[in-house]
């Protein structure tokens, strides 16, 4: 990668309206989790106005009060103002969750049933999932979208303690464009943020605070310059927002999620589906594959793709790129991995140990990069560079 280019990724924050709906999906997987760690959940949430609707299908032992869930979602993102319309504990919700179809149920269960081919766990669904890692940060991240997700923490940390900002409100995003010369991180050009805010909030403070107290101590100072260009809500004025001024959907967000449209995607959502579902599991494997591989130092940058039919154990196929980064033979690191990981459905639930309440943690920030995520373990780098060697 020689040529010089800039490139932007975005990051959208708790309050938004998708955002609203990934975190209430994830809430209620975690719920059922739980108290079943077999749960099979499918939920999808629908917010607009003062409106919540969830809907989806869920087989479980678990018995709790799925509306109780909901409000206490909507109050960790903070929409609790006297002045919101979209308001924890006045939403009117609308349950529309149903069993998980037994034809579907069938095909992922590890017995044995009329026309299956196997006794074994199968795929939740037919589909092609992605990882992808690479050395640039820390967190062996692209550095466009941690960033971007990097200035919405600070700002809602800022938000969640009161103090320094009132006046910020939950729904916001973030964009940060990244110049590169030769393959390198050189500078960044321009970042955006949108922020929702009190209506008594001038535009002045707004643009000094953020670009000054969120902005600036959330990115590298060597790639800040004076040529940086900060676009602080730039129409002016955003007092209307989350779901009163928009529609949100779970699983609407998926590059944000991701790897900010740097590595490819397979069109799967996360949020509300349990770990059965490949969309969801296969996909943080491929990062926990890729991330070691980096990790392990054989390439620079890599990329896994899986490929799955629903019902059946084996993925069919295994394709990792490393876009001519690698160390080694990319041969050899393939067979590492095969010879290292094992991608059955059932085993990537094992392996990264998923039938637990964790998934309210993946929603906010993108679901890769977070430290204390199974899937950003990397303990077995040295025994794939071993097996590579």
């Amino acid at each position: 990668m020689s040529k010089s280019f800039i490139f932007s990724s975005e990051s959208v924050g708790e309050g938004h309206p998708d955002k609203v709906s990934d975190s209430i999906s994830d809430s209620v997987l975690d719920a059922c989790l739980e108290q079943d760690p077999h749960s099979r959940v499918a939920c999808e949430t629908l917010v607009k106005s003062n409106c919540v609707t969830i809907a989806g299908e869920i087989t479980t032992d678990a018995k709790f009060d799925y509306e109780n869930v909901v409000r206490e979602a909507i109050r960790k993102i903070g929409y609790t103002n006297d002045d919101d319309i979209f308001h924890a504990d006045q939403v009117f919700i609308t349950n529309q969750l149903t069993a998980q179809s037994r034809d579907i149920g069938q095909g992922v269960d590890a017995a044995a049933a009329e026309g299956k081919a196997t006794t074994e766990q199968g795929a939740g669904d037919q589909g092609i999932m992605f990882g992808y890692a690479c050395n640039e940060t820390e967190e062996l991240m692209p550095a466009p979208v941690m960033f971007a997700h990097r200035i919405l923490r600070r700002m809602a940390e800022i938000r969640h303690s009161g103090e320094e900002a009132p006046w910020l409100r939950p729904d916001c995003k973030s964009q940060v464009a990244l110049q590169y010369e030769d393959g390198k991180m050189v500078g960044i050009k321009n970042v955006v943020v949108s922020t929702q805010h009190a209506a008594d909030a001038s535009n002045e403070t707004i643009r000094q605070f953020i670009t000054e107290e969120v902005v600036k101590p959330s990115l590298p100072e060597e790639l800040l310059s004076s040529e940086t260009e900060y676009l602080i809500n730039p129409t002016g004025r955003f007092v209307i927002g989350g779901p009163q001024g928009d529609s949100g959907l779970t699983g609407r967000k998926i590059i944000v999620d991701t790897y900010g449209g740097w590595g490819r995607h397979g069109g799967g959502a996360f949020s509300g589906k349990d770990p059965s579902k490949v969309d969801r599991s296969a996909a943080y494997m491929c990062r926990w594959v890729a991330k070691n591989v980096v990790s392990a130092g054989l390439a620079d940058r890599a990329e896994i793709q899986l490929a799955y039919a629903i019902g059946h154990p084996e993925p069919t196929s295994v394709t990792l790129d490393c876009f001519g980064t690698e160390k080694v033979e990319e041969i050899k690191i393939e067979n590492a991995v095969q010879e290292i990981f094992s991608f059955k459905p059932a085993d990537i639930v094992n392996q990264l140990n998923l039938l637990r309440p964790i998934y309210r943690e993946t929603t906010h920030y993108g679901h890769f990069g977070k430290a204390g995520l199974p899937w950003e373990d990397t303990s077995l780098a040295t025994d794939l560079r071993r097996a590579a060697s």
